[in-house]
């Protein structure tokens, strides 16, 4: 069944509401790491220069902690209440948490309160979203509507790097408005999350779980736009699927996460957003102007390079989304993509070693080659590891641990992002070059361990993944996404 036109501009709207979600991911990733250079938030939060690397560090860190709490609580709560409500009450809390942060308190405490509670809303989101975008889109659609968080978030992370370079050219530093300009338009993207909501349905599969079949119903046909005899079908194979989870795992009890077929997918979430931070690319977000100084020394020019940064992240994600996303395999972009980005922050490592930037910030051949190959690996890291495993994660569960088991996968994303957005200012001050290069290495572990253990799951419905061992395809041919009578059983 190929979706009508109006059911796929709803599943576009659908796509860009809950979305939104990664654009404020992105453009609060990126936007803390410049408010961090400018002197009229030094000013105003009175640290001197040995607190700095402290600041940089607990200011990004303890609101990846607040994401990761959330996760835990985020799934009883979308179980409960349903993904609709769940989605409008994170951007509620995100909202009190970015109202914090934007008064001036001239406490560095009053501010880590506030990030803390904008993540504990942000992260709930996290959690929420993929779920909700996969139950709720076509299968046609599911690839590049789920890669629409990716999207999102490389374009929140673009408009807050040139949001950090306007007021920083535009406005005086001595006045607070400088920090408080760039921290309060998260208000914007939250308060479109909570109120677009309101014109979306609840998800088709959440409601055929709590028995509000006509309901489930109702919310397939606004989906869809359609009421022909394959949109029965689809809803008859829905129910189907629910019904049989539920008979074969009635009751469900936090140990079955420990079976076997349930445990292999929990890691499999767990290992895919553990790898996508150990990627390096979102500690670049968090602390690009930092990275730059790295490879072009002293000067002003840090702030400009990363803004291009975020421009390019935009258009190559933007690239893979709406040209590749469907037409390409999951599990082979994965690996070229983290083969590639080893290959970058390797030689980057390599040349900062044999030539330092100059303390001048004087423009040299090498530091031009260093930047371009951090932008090369940016592309790589947005053709794949940057909007992959959202819908991949999502995928690969059945409907009675979907909750936990996207959870558990998304807990680990914040897990290490509030890991590494930790160590990464120290990594800069005390490693150097070889920051470059525990990237570059961990890209490699990722794309060997990829090739052995990431299984394919291309044009297969969610039900076809749940009651079929999702298989390993070493090659796109392999998958035809109108068949499915090649799937193998274990």
């Amino acid at each position: 069944m190929h979706p009508s036109t109006l059911g796929k501009v709803r599943a576009y709207w659908l796509g860009c509401v809950v979305c939104i979600g990664g654009f404020l991911f992105g453009y609060d990733s990126g936007i803390v790491g410049g408010v961090l250079t400018l002197q009229s938030f030094v000013n105003s939060f009175r640290y001197n220069t040995a607190h700095k690397t402290r600041v940089n560090s607990l200011a990004v860190g303890l609101q990846q902690l607040g994401a990761f709490l959330a996760c835990f609580v985020a799934w009883p709560l979308t179980n409960r209440y349903g993904r609709r409500k769940a989605l409008m009450l994170s951007s509620a809390v995100f909202v009190v948490g970015a109202i914090i942060q934007t008064i001036d308190t001239h406490s560095m405490g009053a501010f880590y309160v506030g990030r803390i509670i904008a993540g504990i809303g942000l992260g709930a989101a996290t959690v929420v979203v993929p779920m909700y975008s996969s139950e709720m889109t076509p299968k046609e659609l599911r690839g590049k509507i789920g890669s629409f968080f990716q999207l999102n978030f490389t374009v929140g992370i673009f408009v807050s790097y040139w949001v950090d370079y306007g007021v920083l050219k535009g406005v005086s530093s001595s006045k607070a408005a400088q920090w408080q300009i760039p921290i309060g338009l998260q208000l914007v993207p939250a308060a479109f999350l909570g109120l677009g909501m309101l014109t979306l349905k609840e998800s088709v599969r959440w409601l055929t779980q709590k028995g509000r079949h006509e309901e489930a119903w109702e919310s397939l046909k606004w989906i869809r736009a359609d009421e022909s005899q394959a949109t029965l079908e689809e809803m008859e194979e829905i129910r189907t699927g629910v019904e049989i989870e539920e008979r074969e795992t009635e009751g469900f009890q936090a140990k079955e996460l420990l079976e076997w077929s349930n445990f292999k997918r929990i890691f499999t979430a767990f290992a895919v957003f553990t790898a996508q931070q150990a990627t390096g690319a979102t500690a670049f977000a968090y602390f690009g102007p930092q990275y730059f100084k790295l490879l072009v020394g002293g000067g002003d020019k840090d702030l400009l390079l990363t803004a291009i940064f975020g421009a390019i992240k935009v258009a190559a994600c933007a690239s893979f989304v709406f040209f590749l996303s469907e037409r390409v395999g999951r599990r082979q972009v994965l690996i070229w993509g983290a083969t590639f980005m080893a290959a970058c922050q390797i030689t980057t490592a390599a040349v900062v070693k044999a030539i330092p930037s100059p303390e001048t910030g004087a423009v040299t051949s090498s530091g031009i080659a260093t930047v371009a190959l951090i932008y090369l690996f940016v592309i790589a890291y947005n053709f794949s590891w940057g909007p992959l495993p959202w819908p991949y994660v999502s995928e690969i569960f059945p409907t009675r641990i979907r909750e936990p088991g996207v959870a558990v996968g998304v807990s680990s994303q914040w897990l290490f992002n509030f890991v590494f957005s930790l160590v990464t200012p120290y990594m800069i001050d005390n490693m150097g070059w070889g920051t470059f290069l525990f990237w570059g290495i961990a890209d490699a572990v990722i794309a060997i361990g990829t090739f052995f253990f990431l299984r394919e799951t291309k044009g297969l419905s969610l039900e076809e993944i749940a009651h079929n061992d999702y298989h390993k395809a070493p090659n796109v041919k392999d998958l035809d996404p109108e068949r499915t009578d090649h799937v193998t059983i274990k």
